[in-house]
């Protein structure tokens, strides 16, 4: 296995440790791992698919949410040497957005795993730019068997 440390700023590494590819891709980094937490990153750029007049919109904040729950599941299987399954949204609980990211700002998120069973993961989500909570949800992602 490849030697890698953290926080992975490759955005070629990252986007290898998901399912989605480009221009479909809402995550650019992972900035921390553990047993059961990961802190993913994304620079909004002009070529964001989601972004409209300089303003990253709701939907895109959304994905990439669920894009860093894919990114812990793809990390993890990473660790085995395995390939990164494609999973999907299986139920979002709650989403609150207090602001949209505008162009150039650098997304934080924060993914707490509360359960993860039999494929089925629930986490508490947290997005912030410059420390200041942007999002927060909680939602289930389902692996496809």
């Amino acid at each position: 296995m490849e030697n890698v440390t953290l926080p992975i700023l490759d955005k070629a590494f990252v986007e290898n440790l998901i399912p989605q590819k480009f221009p479909f891709v809402m995550v650019d980094k992972l900035l921390v791992f553990t047993e059961n937490e990961i802190t993913a990153g994304l620079t909004v750029s002009e070529n964001n698919i989601f972004v409209k007049e300089g303003i990253f919109q709701e939907s895109g904040l959304i994905e990439h949410m669920a894009q860093s729950v894919a990114l812990y599941t793809g990390y993890q299987f990473f660790l085995k040497q395995e390939p990164a399954p494609i999973g999907y949204i299986g139920s979002i609980k709650t989403i609150e957005i207090s602001q949209l990211p505008k162009l150039d700002e650098q997304i934080e998120t924060t993914v707490n795993v509360l359960h993860e069973f039999m494929g089925v993961t629930l986490v508490d989500i947290s997005s912030k730019i410059n420390n200041i909570e942007i999002a927060r949800g909680q939602m289930k992602t389902v692996l496809a068997s």
